[in-house]
């Protein structure tokens, strides 16, 4: 049995992997729910069979908002897709505004949540959209409709009409609409079919080392194509999918499900660092010295290249003395790490992968279904500080500016109602246009080196990658966030969000006191710290790139306050706007 369908990949696990534990999910209580391929499959037919009843028909667009992974998503993502419906997975945490725009824009006419408060923010909108029909919630929430009575609704149609629709849908016909605003500007529906999807599916497959039988842990959201992606690769292979309760659990889930492998984003791996550098900061003496000096062993790392015997003798200490706890707090039985959707610090990848975790960056949009480029888990075959090599079938290849382009089964139907836009990023030989600019390393890996709309010219002409700084710069522990301006200016400046309670760690081990977080952004002892840190960084930056001014900031971009992606990008204008008359004061000093 083959799978051209993403309805078709639980029927073809049941077939080639029946599974008892396919998806798992942490229940409130602590305990472990598990669906089996046969189980979730009945659930599927019955819901479809619920939608139907309920009016929903062939082409309708229906939303999923779900501010943690559930089984009760994978469920209605299959039920919604297997009558043709368009399941279209909306980020939980995006603003008010935004969701109006989606919900009206893509006429939808169902929608499921989660929480109380997701529910209540619908029904306000729902007075101002009027195809919007009908709101269910994902978990029972007092007296509000819940998702399973669509399961004794359904019991009014036959399985009989669910297969005949089946029968009828197309690879290439639509499966889903991703809205993704990115950086800047309004959002834009990317249509993404079967065949976009399961052709990333299959270029993976051979290069992806997990197998039947694995245990994965997943919390990133579904709503994402990256984790949606892997997820259903996962059941292809009939690896077995537990579901983090929150982030806030995560810890303990690892210890609980002892995964072989899960996906993240940078993000999570640099608070896993931070932390241990905190646990390290508390240490005294020769415990002290012991850390630092594996640290220092683990930067050194380098990825297939054959270390003299006193390198491997030194790392084997360092792995059972420290990069042990690291181990540990994964469970134990890690084999690798994926990383996406934003860039990985390469010391970062190298001191992970010396401890025992090999941690593979990939590369791609939303637009491409999602994957690109992929380092791989086979020796010679990752290069650390790139995104790797394209996926089999997929064509990537750099434009005359810079440019990353690709074309390939993967590739987008287009932006939803928006041809206008499609045009401006596909051309007419089929080639997607990343925004992203890049270039080739040893003719193979594929390396990253900024957004082309990011790119800003100093006002002695010379241009600037912001993002190339920032990450050199997020290197350091004592870095949470940093955002590199000087668009028409003379030089660049930064400004960076310290890390308040690494920073206040590090000096409480000197024997200094901090003061609040809002007088510590000015301290002139903190303000010196920072000032020697950018200067030792700036040694390694071409002259222009250097960051000769920076300021200080107390409080975190947010995705409340619309600073940051879901993905927990940098929103590049909307920071500028809050922080215009900082910058202006930078360049005044």
């Amino acid at each position: 049995m083959d799978f051209t369908r993403l309805f078709d990949i639980l029927p073809y696990q049941a077939t080639k992997y029946a599974q008892e534990k396919a998806v798992s999910v942490k229940l409130k209580d602590g305990t472990w729910k598990h669906y089996s391929s046969e189980q979730l499959q009945t659930l599927i037919d019955q819901t479809s069979r619920g939608l139907l009843a309920l009016g929903i028909e062939k082409g309708d667009k229906v939303a999923l908002i779900s501010t943690s992974n559930l089984p009760q998503w994978n469920i209605l993502d299959m039920a919604i897709m297997q009558i043709g419906a368009v399941n279209i997975p909306i980020y939980p945490t995006i603003s008010e505004a935004d969701y109006a725009f989606i919900f009206e824009h893509a006429e939808i006419k169902c929608c499921f949540v989660n929480t109380i408060s997701l529910y209540q923010k619908i029904e306000r909108l729902k007075q101002n959209l009027p195809r919007l029909e009908h709101v269910y919630t994902l978990e029972s929430l007092d007296e509000r409709p819940f998702w399973e009575e669509l399961l004794e609704l359904g019991e009014s149609v036959v399985q009989e009409k669910v297969d005949e629709i089946k029968d009828s849908i197309h690879g290439d016909e639509m499966a889903t609409i991703i809205y993704t605003s990115g950086t800047t500007g309004t959002p834009k529906g990317v249509m993404l079919s079967h065949t976009n999807i399961i052709s990333n599916i299959k270029s993976m497959l051979p290069i992806i080392p997990i197998e039947h039988g694995d245990r994965i842990i997943s919390f990133l959201p579904l709503c994402h194509i990256f984790e949606r992606t892997t997820v259903y690769l996962y059941l292809v292979v009939g690896a077995s999918v537990y579901y983090a309760h929150s982030i806030g659990t995560i810890r303990q889930d690892f210890k609980e499900v002892k995964p072989h492998y899960f996906t993240t984003v940078p993000r999570i791996l640099e608070k896993v660092y931070e932390q241990m550098q905190r646990k390290g900061l508390k240490l005294k003496g020769i415990r002290r010295k012991v850390f630092d000096w594996s640290l220092e062993l683990g930067k050194q790392y380098e990825l297939d290249v054959h270390k003299n015997a006193s390198y491997q003798f030194k790392l084997g200490i360092a792995r059972f003395l420290v990069f042990n706890q690291l181990i540990r707090t994964f469970g134990g039985e890690l084999r690798g790490i994926v990383s996406g959707a934003a860039a990985l610090q390469p010391t970062l990848a190298r001191l992970f992968t010396a401890a025992g975790i090999p941690v593979r960056e990939g590369y791609g949009l939303t637009e491409t279904s999602p994957v690109l480029s992929f380092n791989r888990f086979t020796p010679g075959e990752t290069r650390l500080g790139t995104v790797g090599i394209p996926l089999p079938g997929v064509e990537v290849k750099i434009a005359e500016d810079g440019e990353i382009i690709a074309r390939g089964p993967n590739v987008m139907l287009g932006y939803y109602k928006r041809n206008d836009l499609t045009k401006k990023v596909i051309d007419a030989d089929g080639w997607f246009h990343t925004g992203d600019i890049g270039e080739f390393v040893d003719r193979r890996f594929l390396k990253i080196t900024d957004r082309k709309k990011e790119l800003f010219k100093t006002s002695g002409g010379k241009y600037i990658a912001p993002q190339a700084i920032e990450n050199k710069l997020k290197e350091s522990p004592f870095i949470e966030q940093v955002m590199v301006v000087g668009s028409g200016q003379k030089f660049a400046a930064a400004l960076i969000v310290p890390a308040f309670s690494y920073l206040r760690d590090f000096f409480k081990d000197k024997g200094e006191k901090l003061p609040s977080v809002k007088e510590m952004v000015t301290d002139k002892r903190v303000l010196q710290h920072y000032q020697q840190l950018i200067a030792d960084y700036n040694e390694d930056l071409g002259k222009t790139e250097t960051v000769k001014r920076f300021k200080l900031i107390a409080t975190p971009w947010t995705l409340e306050k619309d600073e940051l992606t879901p993905t927990l990008k940098l929103k590049r204008r909307v920071i500028k706007e809050h922080y215009k008359a900082v910058i202006e004061e930078v360049y005044n000093e």
